[in-house]
């Protein structure tokens, strides 16, 4: 399953570690443009130059581990697309461009799905895609939440609870059915 990940799921970051987590798990493929990362990383910007160090980093690695996520920018599918954002399309133009299944999103209202329906595509919330593969593939998920919560430990110095951290990522659908 490939899946266009939108900026808003990119930031903030717990959802983003557990999304890149389960791709790295191998069931989905991400994709994404410079301009979706941009915007991850201007989103960043606005909680200072450490924030925005810190996701220039995490650009990097995500590259890193999907070298193959980068589609190139679509200006000409853009200029053919409608959705009630312009600056949206760009999301559309790249998953389209990648043959995605869907879009990752938190922005519904800007990401119809009649209008994705006619380019084939579906959208997806990232918590409802996630328990959804969970409830697919549990280990391979529950491998891939362990983690990111071993991450999150070790940088902040204490022991972390899955379930909180998840809840706080606004993950609460999967938050609950680990439990």
């Amino acid at each position: 399953m490939m899946l266009c990940l939108d900026a808003c799921v990119l930031f903030p970051t717990v959802m983003r570690e557990v999304l890149l987590a389960v791709a790295g798990q191998g069931l989905f493929v991400p994709i994404w443009s410079d301009r979706i990362l941009g915007e991850w990383q201007h989103a960043a910007a606005r909680y200072g130059a450490q924030a925005e160090g810190e996701a220039l980093a995490a650009i990097a690695r995500a590259q890193d581990l999907f070298p193959k996520a980068r589609i190139p920018a679509q200006p000409g599918l853009e200029a053919r697309l409608y959705l009630p954002d312009d600056n949206d399309l760009h999301v559309l133009a790249v998953a389209i461009a990648g043959n995605a299944d869907a879009v990752v999103t938190l922005n519904a209202k800007d990401f119809p799905r009649g209008t994705l329906a006619a380019e084939g595509l579906d959208r997806r919330d990232p918590d409802g895609l996630l328990w959804e593969l969970w409830s697919h593939h549990p280990q391979a998920v529950e491998t891939a939440l362990e983690e990111v919560r071993a991450t999150a430990s070790r940088l902040s110095g204490e022991e972390k609870a899955l379930r909180p951290l998840l809840k706080r990522a606004k993950l609460t659908r999967l938050a609950r059915a680990i439990a």
